[in-house]
């Protein structure tokens, strides 16, 4: 799929990767749609970057549906907008696990549901899906981040199946720990057992990978954290007990009670 004159729809731009994104496919010569709950936040981005932009909270349903009606004609879908979701379950209320999924899950199947359809006509398009390795391997404080995340690959994966043969490409990009974005990086907590992070750049570069070569899955992390979650995958009970040995919930509870305090 050609970046260049395509029609790009982006979720997520006003915050973590979001804007490195947008920087990146503005650059190429695309036609950016710019979406987010913030006008004030929007406006800015949109003036640097000569986009049309589109209010709305990926949480309301109806949102959702006027979003895809007024981005008609998207060419590429880039669904990065989530909710970190980290904490005990047994904090959640309901209405915070129901928005969690709405963000995270419900939006991204939704918006490619509802703009796929004009991809398939057309014979091109491409759906780029930002997932997370939380989506491959859980960890602790992260229950509803990692229901989330695991979903979307699942999503993502199945849906490029269904795809097959129409023009129209799935991918899903997976960043591990990102430096200057994230929720380590506001916190100012180390990464568990102290593993190494990328670049914004990188994740950047992951991203126009997946749409340029419809390549269906990007793992963005150094080579030993990539080893890590694949083992993590088949072997959760081990992982669970490396995990504690390394100090990762002391870390995970830190960053926790980090987010609660800046709400």
């Amino acid at each position: 799929m050609h970046i260049a004159g395509a029609t790009v729809l982006l979720t997520g731009v006003t915050g973590g990767i979001g804007g490195s994104i947008a920087a990146e496919i503005s650059a190429r010569g695309a036609n950016l749609i710019l979406t987010g709950r913030r006008r004030e936040a929007l406006e800015p981005l949109a003036e640097r970057y000569g986009a049309r932009t589109v209010l709305a909270d990926l949480a309301d349903p109806d949102d959702v549906q006027r979003l895809a009606h007024e981005a008609a004609g998207t060419d590429i879908l880039i669904a990065n907008a989530a909710l970190p979701s980290s904490g005990d379950v047994l904090d959640y209320t309901p209405a915070q696990i129901d928005r969690a999924l709405a963000v995270n899950l419900r939006a991204p199947a939704v918006l490619a549901r509802l703009l796929a359809p004009g991809m398939v006509t057309s014979g091109r398009g491409h759906l780029c899906f930002v997932g997370s390795l939380s989506g491959m391997a859980a960890t602790k404080s992260s229950s509803m981040y990692n229901a989330t995340k695991f979903g979307l690959r699942g999503f993502s994966l199945g849906f490029r199946q269904d795809l097959h043969g129409t023009g129209v490409g799935v991918s899903i990009v997976q960043p591990g720990f990102v430096r200057e974005l994230g929720m380590f990086a506001k916190t100012g907590s180390p990464t568990p057992g102290g593993v190494r992070t990328v670049s914004p750049e990188r994740v950047v570069k992951g991203v126009i990978r997946a749409i340029e070569r419809d390549v269906a899955e990007i793992n963005v992390a150094p080579p030993e954290l990539k080893f890590l979650t694949r083992i993590a995958s088949q072997f959760p009970g081990f992982a669970e007990r490396v995990q504690r040995l390394a100090g990762a919930d002391r870390t995970l509870n830190a960053i926790v009670a980090a987010q609660r305090s800046s709400r």
